[in-house]
């Protein structure tokens, strides 16, 4: 069956972009390169906690209590260490600020595979292309530094729209901006709830990318299943 798309929404992170190493790696690197010794997996697994914490607490970045996204991060990332067992505070803001500015920077983030070469076709078929992610304000920086801003007409974020997938109100912004009615767009996205689910209940078609076939997880159509971002352009060729 023809689809008819005329606009694709992408998800970023483990869609497009993926962390080139795990958080607790890359924070016990940037210790050691200011004096102090932490094991990544303590410091993998306090930050798991405290982002989930800080998360329930202050949704979408404390967007409705007036909180900064960057405020935010800062919070995570010294919470993180003090619960690794650093308590000097001169060494945590410095830490804070030094990683909150290095998950902008493109040695950070590597592209998936077959992701510029299946955005670039996307274009060539004339797709209207727009990013619905949850993510804070540095993600125009990120995608512009990985070569991949000039792909996408708008990059909405949940701390811009307001709202954090799975919530229907940030697809419609989308589709606002994309100047297309739910049944012409397609959502590209790594997880069932928040990008599969979600995108469908706001009467959009989407696809999941689930690179490991036999994960677990809700049953989904296999025509809607992705194995590869390269498998998408079989599904909406037009």
């Amino acid at each position: 069956a023809m689809l008819r798309l005329r606009l694709l929404t992408w998800d970023v992170k483990d869609t497009l972009l993926r962390l080139r190493q795990p958080v607790g790696q890359s924070y016990a690197a940037e210790a050691r390169a200011q004096g102090l010794q932490v094991q990544p997996e303590a410091l993998g697994r306090s930050f798991r906690e405290v982002y989930g914490a800080q998360s329930r607490r202050f949704p979408n970045y404390g967007h409705d209590q007036g909180l900064s996204s960057r405020q935010w991060w800062l919070d995570v990332v010294k919470q993180s260490f003090k619960l690794s067992g650093v308590q000097d505070e001169a060494a945590l803001t410095k830490l804070a600020e030094k990683l909150y500015r290095d998950y902008c920077s493109s040695n950070t983030w590597e592209l998936l595979p077959g992701a510029a070469e299946t955005l670039s076709r996307c274009r060539q078929l004339g797709f209207r292309m727009g990013v619905v992610s949850n993510f804070d304000r540095r993600l125009e920086a990120i995608l512009s530094h990985c070569n991949l801003r000039h792909h996408f007409e708008f990059v909405l974020t949940s701390e811009a729209a307001g709202f954090a997938k799975p919530d229907g109100r940030i697809f419609e912004q989308a589709l606002r901006l994309g100047g297309a009615r739910p049944e012409q767009a397609a959502h590209i996205g790594d997880d069932y709830s928040r990008d599969y689910r979600a995108a469908r209940a706001a009467g959009m078609h989407s696809f999941l990318l689930r690179a490991n076939a036999h994960a677990e997880g809700p049953e989904v159509p296999p025509e809607h299943v992705l194995p590869t971002l390269s498998h998408l352009l079989a599904r909406i060729e037009k």
